[in-house]
């Protein structure tokens, strides 16, 4: 993806120490230590406790420790953005589709005008794509929009990240061309993740006797160019809706797919959206509020096209009352639709102390296994412990949050200003036309147009159009890559840094398929830490994929770049630590190691 150069400093040299004066009121008054001074002076000396030391002078100029860290925090600032301008801007290929097709078919341009055919108005198209080329937030504001919607924060992308690379350093493959076997495939899986989005997720294994699981991965087999997670070479219905991670460089233009660790071993959720999270005296429970099956949306092609304008959603979505354990594809899907902050909560999980009698305030392991973080140079310290400033919680969850608004600027700005890739219900679209309206102009793959999804889909929902659970189905900027998948990679890979992600995680649960608020355990091949992360990550982002609204390129693509954000970061949290330690390790996505 990058490389990651470093430059030497010399940060221990200060200045000589200057001399001290005796302080007098009257600098006091007149210096940043007013407030202390005052209450200096003010204050009756029993209650300070310090008469007998009246009469020393005490010194406001700065120390030698003070001058030397001052000096010190302007070489490392200065060496880490010298250290990231020397990594290249890298290759930003597109798929073509662009100028491929004069009226746009190929391209996002969902929340302009449309013609009645869902078509772009080519004035809008235009004034989106002059803002794309000038990044002016001025032209921007000129884009004529089709509906109340807004575009989703296109400028926010162009603002400067202080920790860590900017988004034009980090590399993606094109995304797969609309006529392309491959977004035929992607497709093909989507409409089988519609249809099956109210199957059991436990149906999902290898020994499963559901015919429509069963069906599903017989036809992504027959496919030319499916690029999911195989099991001797074959989708089975254990690797069935599986994520994978893309990697890009000059050697392979369509990117080299590997499967995370992890992510095939056990149930299709992590287990750290399977218990409840320890928040001190308090805990936020593992259930979620779950939509009905009754929830499909844009299956009414008037609906379709008033979204595709930009209006908004006349219809809401109904919720079961009682709430349960992310059990479907539905519920998975509606779970990541708000942006949980799932790496604060996996964060206090592994960060808090096990043990207790009440399971809800513990953390991930039994108290007779301490916490553990691998990286931590205070394991080795004889008199310090790690607290807020560096290695504890708050810490992790500082650059957490500061990781994820980096990886969904640097995934928005590929959105914006290189791919703008059509999503899965303007697709659906062109389905619509040209299965139902004979528009022959559309050239969608026959493994698409041929396929039984296609068939069932459209004898269950009436219409070629792809069922959407949410009621304004995508947000307003384009499908490739996806924001979601990259912040559940930079939080994994964060996470990953400070845990340790080899340890085996004890009492793994599942939903109970027959009682979905309650769970039972999974007895199956052991979970690590690690690998838990990284079926986080994907759960994220390919909860999307269930909802309608991604393919799957979309989160493999994000998998390398929120990946790629978060060494960035550790890179330059690495240099700014005093703390003599080994650096941080993980395990990268592609099952490699790497310390930093």
């Amino acid at each position: 993806m990058v490389d990651h150069p470093t430059i030497p400093i010399e940060s221990n040299l200060a200045p000589p120490a200057p001399p001290t004066a005796p302080v007098t009121r009257r600098s006091l008054l007149g210096s940043a230590g007013i407030a202390a001074g005052a209450a200096m002076i003010a204050s009756p000396p029993n209650m300070l406790g310090i008469a007998a030391a009246a009469a020393e002078p005490v010194s406001t100029d700065p120390r030698p420790l003070d001058a030397a860290f001052k000096r010190r925090a302007l070489e490392i600032r200065e060496a880490c953005a010298r250290n990231n301008e020397k990594i290249p801007i890298a290759m930003h290929p597109t798929n073509g589709d662009e100028a491929r097709y004069t009226n746009k078919i190929g391209s996002d341009s969902r929340g302009l005008p449309h013609d009645k055919r869902g078509e772009v108005e080519q004035l809008a198209w235009q004034a989106l794509y002059a803002a794309c080329q000038s990044g002016d937030p001025a032209d921007f504001e000129s884009i004529p929009l089709g509906g109340t919607r807004k575009l989703v924060n296109p400028v926010g992308t162009l603002a400067v990240s202080l920790s860590g690379i900017n988004p034009t350093q980090v590399a993606i493959p094109p995304a797969p061309t609309l006529a392309s076997a491959e977004r035929g495939g992607e497709a093909v899986e989507v409409y089988w993740q519609s249809l099956l989005r109210d199957v059991p997720l436990t149906e999902l294994r290898d020994d499963t006797s559901n015919r429509d699981v069963l069906a599903a991965t017989e036809e992504l087999n027959k496919l030319a160019d499916f690029r999911g997670p195989k099991s001797g070479g074959r989708v089975t219905p254990g690797t069935l809706f599986r994520a994978n991670a893309l990697y890009f460089d000059a050697t392979d233009s369509k990117g080299r797919s590997v499967t995370p660790p992890g992510v095939l071993d056990g149930p299709l959720i992590s287990q750290f959206l399977l218990r409840d999270v320890p928040y001190g005296a308090q805990w936020i429970s593992a259930s979620i509020r779950t939509a009905l099956p009754a929830n499909e949306f844009l299956t009414d092609y008037e609906e379709w096209l008033a979204i595709q304008n930009g209006a908004a959603p006349k219809r809401r979505l109904q919720f079961d009352s009682t709430p349960r354990y992310i059990t479907t594809g539905r519920d998975l899907a509606e779970y990541v639709r708000a942006g949980p902050a799932l790496g604060w909560a996996a964060a206090l999980m592994l960060a808090t102390p096990g043990g207790g009698a009440d399971q809800r305030y513990s953390g991930m392991y039994p108290l007779a296994e301490p916490i553990s973080y691998p990286s931590d140079p205070y394991r080795k310290s004889k008199t310090q412990g790690p607290a807020g400033a560096t290695f504890g919680l708050a810490y992790v969850q500082a650059l957490l949050a500061t990781a994820i608004s980096n990886s969904v600027r640097a995934a928005y700005w590929q959105k914006y200003f290189v791919h703008r890739a059509l999503r899965p219900e303007a697709y659906g679209g062109l389905a619509y036309h040209r299965l139902a309206n004979g528009v022959s102009d559309y050239p969608l793959h026959d493994s698409f147009l041929k396929s039984e999804a296609l068939n069932r889909s459209k004898a269950k929902y009436g219409t070629y159009l792809l069922s959407q659970t949410y009621p304004d189905a995508a947000p307003l900027h384009s499908t490739y890559p996806g924001g979601a998948t990259g912040v559940g990679a930079v939080t994994a890979t964060i996470l990953k840094a400070f845990f340790d992600e080899s340890r085996v995680i004890v009492n793994p649960v599942q939903p109970d398929p027959a009682d979905p608020t309650r769970l039972v355990p999974y007895t199956g091949a052991p979970l690590t830490v690690g690998g838990e992360l990284n079926k986080l990550a994907v759960n994220f982002g390919f909860g999307r994929n269930w909802a309608g609204i991604h393919w799957r390129s979309d989160a493999s693509a994000s998998m390398a770049i929120g990946e790629e954000v978060a060494i960035g970061m550790l890179r330059d949290e690495r240099m700014t630590l005093r703390e003599p330690f080994d650096g941080f390790s993980f395990t990268r996505f592609d099952g490699s190691r790497l310390t930093i």
